[in-house]
Formats: structure tokens, sequence, C-alpha cells
């Protein structure tokens, strides 16, 4: 097994590949190929990075962002996907996932503020975005997306088909706890969400991907405070929110998925933490399950 590591996504990307010439595994590349692969994957990653990221003030979501009610923005095949299948989950979800909560979290401080326009906390108002074209959206609302809940699990996804495309045949790709695994089965932990430094269990996936959601993940120091969820207006926050209440959710709890690919798993983490609910009906819809600890 051969592993690589470059910081992407707000996070540590990590590619592991086991199609390495040491008898692990039926099938071997050489080692140009193992490296053709990793760049591959890599380059793939950054480009969604770069397309996606709400902190860059040059990516297609900060444009977005910044746009008048009533824009028609011509974006990437990579963001269109993501788009589409965010407004896919909620509309299957009844709302409870929701890529507008980006006012809610500039509001707390989780994100920066892509305008000077003043914020207004847990608005969603008017219409969802529509995409007109295999590669437009229309804004119909003043909203702000944030695509970090989903479009992670689609960078995953697109790195495994990379990785397939260089002839790889055993791997995983690791984004913070957003994992996929391809071929060989792999040992994936689950950290325990109210001791996050020690594991609570392990999965072993094989050609299937998992992804997590806890408050946990959102740890700030603020204050001098050293709390795992933000303290704002004298209420604990975290950057995992119910898109219909604008409340935090702020448990002891951590919300598994497991999905044929990681885009689904990603974005089904916030329905299942959001409803609490492991069974809940969506999750038939894109063949998922999942588990609350």
């Amino acid at each position: 097994m051969k592993r690589r590591a470059q910081p992407a996504l707000g996070t540590l990307v990590e590619i592991s590949i086991a199609d390495a010439v040491d008898g692990s595994v039926d099938h071997v590349l050489d080692d140009a190929q193992i490296q053709a692969a990793f760049h591959a994957g890599f380059a793939v990653i950054h480009a969604i990075h770069n397309l996606m990221s709400f902190h860059s003030p040059d990516s297609e979501i900060s444009r977005y962002n910044r746009a008048a009610v009533g824009s028609v923005l011509d974006i990437h095949p990579h963001t269109a996907a993501v788009l589409a299948a965010a407004r896919d989950v909620y509309l299957h979800s009844d709302g409870l996932f929701d890529v507008r909560v980006a006012r809610q979290l500039v509001a707390w401080d989780f994100l920066p503020a892509p305008t000077t326009t003043a914020v207004d906390a847990h608005e969603l108002m008017g219409e969802m975005y529509s995409l007109p074209f295999a590669t437009q959206i229309y804004k119909h609302a003043d909203d702000w997306l944030d695509v970090g809940g989903i479009a992670k699990g689609y960078a995953v996804d697109c790195a495994i088909a990379a990785l397939q495309a260089c002839g790889v045949q055993h791997a995983c790709v690791n984004a913070g706890g957003d994992v996929r695994v391809l071929g060989q089965a792999q040992t994936v932990y689950i950290r325990d969400p109210q001791d996050p430094q020690r594991m609570a269990g392990q999965v072993q996936l094989t050609d299937k991907a998992m992804a997590t959601s806890a408050s946990y993940f959102s740890q700030k120091s603020v204050s001098r405070k050293s709390v795992s969820r933000k303290d704002v207006a004298g209420g604990m926050r975290s950057a995992l929110l119910h898109p219909a209440t604008g409340q935090s959710i702020v448990d002891a709890h951590s919300y598994t998925v497991m999905a044929p690919n990681c885009l689904w798993a990603d974005a089904l983490t916030k329905v299942v933490a959001a409803s609490g609910d492991a069974q809940h009906p969506c999750l038939r819809l894109y063949e998922a399950e999942a588990f609350i600890i």
C-alpha cells in the first residue's frame, strides 16, 4: 500500500493505492503508473476545491454569492453536478439538507462574509436556485451557498474515478472522514463523539463510501475558551445546523452514512443529523444506510 496526503477541501486528503509491486493484491502497477495515478487523483481534488471553495473569492460559489438576484451564471460541469445533487437531496429530504445555510454560518462567524452586505441570520427566502441548462445556474433569491457538506464527497468520488482511469483497481480516498474504497476491503475507524481522540468502532468497506458528521468537527477556540462548538450570543453553536429551524445541532452524537458513492453519503449525514433518524426514508432512495453513535 502506498499513501500520499495533501491539504485540500478544508482538510487533509489521503490517497492510498494498493496496486503496488509488493504482492498484496493480484493486480500491480509499476512506480511510474502509481505516481501518475496519485497526480491525477490530487489534480481533480484541487480542481474541485478551486471551483467550489466558499473561502476563495475566485471560486464559482463565491461568484454566485456575490451575484445579484436574477443573474444567470455559467458554471463548470463539476459545479453543476454538485448543485444538481444538492437540489435533489434538498427536495427528497423535505429541506433537511440545504446548501443555502451559508448566511447563518456567516452570522455565527464560521464562514467569512462574501460581500459587505449586512447579514440577516437564518434567512432562506425565495425559491432555490435552478439549473436551466447543463452548465448554467439561475439565482432566484438573495441567498449564499456553501456546498462544503456535499462537494467534499463529490471530490472523493472524482478522485476514485481518476485513479480507475489510470488503471488502479484497489485504493482508498479519505478526505477528513469522507471515505470511499475501491476494490480490496479497507478498515475505516469511527471516532467516539464524546471523546474524538479515541475510536468507538470500525467498519470494513469494500467498493463503498462512508461519511460522518458531528458537531465536534467544527472545533474552535473562542475568547480563551477551548470548546468543541463555538459559543455565540450565550449559546453553543456548531457548523452543523438544522436548515428548517436555523438551530445548531449541538449534541454528543455522530451521524454516519454508507452509500455507493461519497457524494450521497456526505449529504445524507446532514439529513440524519437534522432528523435524528437513522432510518430516514430518504436513505433508501440513494441505497444508503446509517447509524448514530
